[in-house]
C-alpha cells in the first residue's frame, strides 16, 4: 500500500479550483442576468433597487419558484415579466422587437435588444400561473407589476387595462403624484422614460401622471380583497435611474406601503433564477449545512484514524510470522554450523549492555568491569549473575549447554528490575 498524501493533496487542489470557479460564476451574475433582475448590477438591472429597500429595513426577499407556489401573505413585485398568450406564445418584451410594421427602431429599442445571456432561460408566466396569481391577489395580497411591452399582456387584459404607446421620439418624462397617498409620501417629481400611458377602468386610482399630458403612468386597482399596482415605465426600476429626482424615494414609499400587509418578494423565477441554482441557499434553508459539516468532520476523523501519512506499516500478523521464521532460520544456521560459542557470547554481550546501563558505564566494557561497577552501586546479585553467565558461555559446545546459557540469561534479566532488601 502506497502513501496517499499526494492523492489527498491533488484532491484538495481540485476542490479549491472547483469552488473558485463557482465563486467566479456567482460573481458574474451582475453581467449575464436578465434585464430588471435584482441580481443584475449593470445599468439596466434592478440590483440597486433591491439593495436600497433591503438596507432600509423593509421585509423583502426574492421569489425563485413559479407562481403556482406562492406563500400566504406574500406580496409580489414583477419587473418586466412576460406573459403567455392564449396560443401559448409569450409577448415580446420592451426591447422593440414587437414593434409594428413601419415603426422606426429607436436607440433605446436597440439597447433593450442587448439583454443578458440569462434572458434565454427566462420563462414567460404561463396561463396556469396567471390564474394562481390572480387568485392569490383576490385573497388579499398586493402585486406591483411593471409590464415589459406596450402591448397588453394577458394579465392587463384580465384587468380591463390597456396601454397607449407613447411616441418613441419622446425623451424622459417628468411624473408627479396624481393625488396625496401613502404610496407617494414625500415625492414631488419622478423622472424616467415612459413606454406607455395607462387607460384605466372605473374604480382605479392614479398614483403618478405625466406632468405635461396629465395621463396616468402608475395606478392602483382594487382586485377582490387585494390590490394591483401597475407602472408602465419599466425603466423606473433600473439602476441608472434610481439617483434621478425622487425616483428612489418613490420606490421606498411604494414598497413601504405594500409591505405593511406582509413581506414583499421580487420575482426572479421568470428572470431565469430558480431555487435550484443556489445549493448553498437550499442547504441553509433545510439545515443541510450542519449535515455537511458533520460529514466533513467524520471524513477528517476517518482519515486520521487510517494513519496513512508517511511510510506504510507492516501488519502485526505478518510481522509476527516473519520474525518467527527468521528466528527458526537463524537457529538452524547456528546448529548446522555448530556456532554454539558464538551464540552464547552474543547472549552475554546483549545482557551485559543492559546491565551496563544500570551500572552507568559503557556497554562495550568486559563483563568483569561491568560487574565491578554493579558492586559499587550495591547490586552484587547482578554482578554475580553476569559473571556466572560469562563463565558458562566460555565452555559452551553443544545445544544443551547453549540452552543452559539462555536459561541463565533469562533468570538474570528477571532480577534486573528487582531490588533486594538490604540485610545487616
Amino acid at each position: 500500500m502506497r502513501d496517499r498524501f499526494p492523492l489527498l493533496l491533488v484532491g484538495g487542489v481540485l476542490l479549491v479550483g472547483v469552488l473558485g470557479w463557482f465563486l467566479l460564476q456567482g460573481a458574474r451574475r451582475g453581467g449575464f442576468a436578465d434585464q430588471l433582475s435584482t441580481f443584475k448590477s449593470e445599468p439596466d438591472g434592478a440590483r440597486g433597487l433591491y439593495l436600497l429597500l433591503s438596507e432600509s429595513g423593509l421585509p423583502i426577499t426574492r421569489h425563485q419558484q413559479d407562481l403556482t407556489l406562492i406563500p400566504e401573505n406574500r406580496n409580489l413585485v414583477l419587473l418586466g415579466t412576460r406573459f403567455e398568450t392564449e396560443q401559448g406564445e409569450d409577448k415580446a418584451s420592451f426591447d422593440g422587437s414587437d414593434a409594428g410594421a413601419g415603426d422606426e427602431e429607436t436607440a433605446d429599442d436597440a439597447e433593450f435588444k442587448r439583454r443578458g445571456v440569462n434572458a434565454f432561460k427566462s420563462p414567460p408566466v404561463k396561463n396556469e400561473e396567471s390564474e394562481k396569481l390572480l387568485e392569490h391577489i383576490r385573497n388579499g395580497a398586493t402585486l406591483v407589476f411593471l409590464p415589459s411591452s406596450y402591448r397588453d399582456p394577458r394579465l392587463l387584459q384580465d384587468l380591463d387595462v390597456t396601454l397607449e404607446r407613447t411616441d418613441p421620439r419622446l425623451e424622459v418624462r417628468t411624473l408627479v403624484p396624481a393625488q396625496p397617498s401613502r404610496y407617494v409620501v414625500g415625492v414631488q417629481r419622478v423622472v424616467t422614460k415612459v413606454r406607455a400611458f395607462l387607460e384605466l377602468p372605473p374604480g382605479a386610482v392614479p398614483l403618478l401622471i405625466d406632468d405635461t399630458f396629465e395621463k396616468p403612468v402608475a395606478a392602483l386597482l382594487p382586485y377582490g380583497q387585494g390590490r394591483i399596482i401597475i407602472i408602465s415605465a419599466p425603466e423606473l426600476a433600473m439602476n441608472r435611474n434610481l439617483g434621478v429626482a425622487d425616483n428612489a424615494l418613490f420606490w421606498h414609499s411604494l414598497i413601504s406601503a405594500v409591505a405593511s400587509s406582509g413581506p414583499v418578494a421580487f420575482d426572479e423565477y421568470h428572470h431565469g433564477f430558480t431555487g435550484e441554482r443556489s445549493m448553498g441557499e437550499f442547504a441553509a434553508r433545510y439545515g443541510l449545512h450542519w449535515a455537511v459539516a458533520q460529514l466533513l468532520l467524520g471524513v477528517a476523523l476517518w482519515a486520521l484514524a487510517l494513519r496513512r501519512f508517511g511510510s506504510p506499516r507492516v501488519p502485526t500478523d505478518e510481522l509476527r510470522v516473519g520474525s518467527t521464521d527468521a528466528l527458526f532460520a537463524t537457529s538452524r544456521l547456528y546448529r548446522e554450523g555448530r556456532h554454539h560459542a558464538h551464540a552464547a557470547s552474543s547472549i552475554v554481550r546483549h545482557l551485559a549492555s543492559e546491565f551496563a546501563a544500570r551500572a552507568g558505564v559503557s556497554g562495550r566494557l568486559e563483563p568483569a568491569e561491568i560487574g565491578a561497577a554493579l558492586e559499587l552501586r550495591g547490586r552484587k546479585d547482578l554482578a554475580r549473575a553476569l559473571l556466572e553467565l560469562a563463565q558458562a558461555a566460555r565452555s559452551t559446545s553443544s545445544d544443551a549447554e547453549l540452552e543452559k546459557v539462555a536459561s541463565l540469561a533469562a533468570t538474570a534479566r528477571k532480577t534486573l528490575n528487582h531490588h533486594p532488601r538490604n540485610t545487616r
